[in-house]
């Protein structure tokens, strides 16, 4: 997905420029009392995300992704909804700090080498009944029993299954270098060797299809990509229904009580929840919708997190400069990676400056409306990652800011 030459992608379809304006209105008026920079996460869009999430899982339940959210408060909400139930978390310190915060199911989706996370987990029956981690390697198993330092807990573990779709007899690969295990075979080899390890309790299995779930398939003025990207996830969909039914199957026959198989991301929640060998989906960033999902047809979100710089310089006639702002999200380079300039509508990057460290001159008709103090609200390219840059989310509900709840770093928690 990429920008206009402009320097900002076209809004979200799921607002119109009244909606936007009367949004820019409440979050002004709420917020007037605080000082930018700052975070907010509108709490009836986060709600009506989460409800249409539930909605597309067609009765499986939802796991939340916390690199997209990163705040346990919001987490806790999500939770404590109908149609949600557990966390997907991305290292083994949060899955633990998660876990004695009373979350009882947690599922570490990236393997750790995190050596005293492992002996505190091996050491604590409650952790270890809470906590499993994700596998694609004898190594880890290895590592992990080397680093129990006398705990004797079982340790639940996922194996995951590589979901990329290789084509030409494997010579193109359309999707994540995640795990090595890609044939049902392969799964139940590890398997196997799990089931017979003492001190290890094969739980589930997770496949995530980012290629399919993370990907936009609505380029606005790329009839051409929208078209390969349409292609390619249909193949890709369909090989992977059928592959991951097979793996399901083999695993299962190693270890009949396997208890979960997860799948899918925001994108793909309904193709996903449609197959029979998955019975829990993953989601997290179509809470937030941030601006790289805005060009899905599958759904439609409302962006519910947004942050706020203030105007400190008026250079010219048809230009603005806000205070800080470049926060670039993760990913491959691109001008989508980039905060999206959201409110007031009309504003764009300055081509030769772009998101700075400590300034963002911004451009447009839009500029020669607003005063230094005001404020400018952007959209984050990816989810999670804003609250890398904040240590509070201000929850507003109507035309007011209702609570302030501390994200991970406000908690004093940088993970990764």
């Amino acid at each position: 997905m990429s920008d206009t030459a402009s320097g900002t992608a076209p809004g979200p379809v799921s607002r119109s420029s009244a909606g936007r304006s009367a949004d820019r209105a409440r979050y002004d008026r709420a917020t007037a009392h605080l000082d930018a920079p700052l975070a907010v996460v509108d709490l009836a869009a986060f709600d009506a995300n989460a409800e249409d999430l539930v909605r597309r899982a067609r009765g499986k339940p939802v796991r939340v992704a916390s690199k997209s959210v990163r705040c346990r408060a919001l987490l806790e909400r999500v939770l404590a909804r109908d149609g949600f139930a557990g966390v997907m978390s991305f290292t083994l310190a949060e899955s633990l700090w998660l876990a004695r915060s009373g979350i009882d199911d947690v599922l570490l989706a990236y393997p750790s080498a995190d050596r005293s996370g492992f002996a505190e987990l091996a050491a604590d029956p409650k952790l270890a009944g809470s906590v499993t981690v994700t596998v694609d390697d004898p190594a880890q198993l290895d590592l992990i029993d080397a680093a129990r330092d006398g705990g004797t807990e079982e340790v639940r573990v996922c194996l995951e299954l590589d979901t990329s779709l290789r084509l030409l007899g494997g010579r193109v690969r359309v999707g994540a270098r995640r795990s090595p295990l890609h044939s049902p075979t392969a799964l139940a080899e590890l398997a196997r060797s799990v089931t017979r390890r003492p001190g290890f309790r094969l739980a589930g299995l997770m496949a995530y299809e980012g290629h399919i779930a993370g990907v936009g398939d609505d380029a606005p003025g790329n009839w051409a990509r929208t078209r390969g990207v349409r292609l390619m996830q249909a193949a890709a969909r369909r090989e992977l229904a059928a592959r991951r039914a097979a793996a399901v199957q083999a695993v299962r026959r190693v270890a009949p009580e396997l208890e979960f198989v997860n799948g899918g991301g925001t994108g793909s929640v309904q193709h996903t929840a449609a197959e029979e060998a998955v019975t829990e989906v993953a989601a997290g960033s179509g809470l937030f919708v941030p601006r790289l999902f805005d060009h899905y047809t599958s759904f439609t979100g409302r962006p519910a997190a947004l942050f706020a710089m203030p105007v400190v310089r008026r250079p010219g006639v048809g230009v603005v400069t806000v205070l800080g702002g470049g926060y670039p999200a993760s990913g491959a380079p691109g001008r989508d990676r980039l905060p999206q300039p959201y409110l007031p509508e009309g504003l764009r990057y300055d081509g030769q400056e772009w998101a700075g460290e400590v300034q963002t001159p911004l451009l447009g008709q839009a500029a020669d409306d607003l005063l230094v103090g005001d404020r400018v609200w952007f959209r984050h390219a990816k989810a999670g990652e804003l609250c890398e840059r904040f240590d509070t989310l201000h929850a507003i509900e109507g035309d007011a800011v209702t609570a302030s709840y501390p994200t991970y770093r406000g908690e004093g928690r940088t993970f990764l």
